[in-house]
């Protein structure tokens, strides 16, 4: 395969291979670069084709089970970050307005919200917490004296 200039065919696909990893960014067009360099250098050092291949192939292989799992949990973020309204579920607010069944006003997040409760009313002062939002107004409960 293209006598004696193959490393270059070899290499010029891990650098195919890393433009491709730069999009997906999920670590195996990575690993399979590396193994096209593993037969890249098999190719430098006069190997015959199949033998490039097969070395290449028990790089990117060996890549895959080792380095890739490890470099997916060194860089991957697993938490689930809250955003818009949802991030309010659980924070604290007070009562601006009393707050009943059918309606009322809270300070929430510096914010003015509309807010209603589930149980008894809530009078101006007090700390509540968001339980749910409905829409754009803020289910709440009493705040639990003492933090318990």
């Amino acid at each position: 395969m293209f006598e004696g200039h193959g490393w270059m065919v070899w290499l010029g696909v891990a650098l195919a291979l890393v433009a491709i990893e730069a999009v997906t960014v999920d670590f195996t067009f990575l690993m399979l670069a590396g193994g096209a360099i593993g037969g890249s250098v098999a190719a430098a050092f006069g190997a015959p084709f199949a033998v490039q291949a097969v070395v290449g192939a028990l790089v990117a292989v060996v890549l895959l089970a080792t380095v890739r799992p490890w470099l997916k949990g060194r860089f991957t973020i697993e938490q689930h970050q809250k955003m818009g309204a949802e991030a309010n579920i659980g924070r604290s607010a007070y009562v601006l307005d009393r707050v009943t069944q059918s309606g009322g006003r809270v300070k929430l997040a510096g914010e003015t919200w509309s807010a209603r409760t589930l149980g008894s009313s809530i009078e101006p002062g007090e700390e509540v917490v968001v339980e749910s939002i409905d829409g754009a107004t803020a289910i709440v409960s009493r705040a639990q004296i003492g933090g318990a």
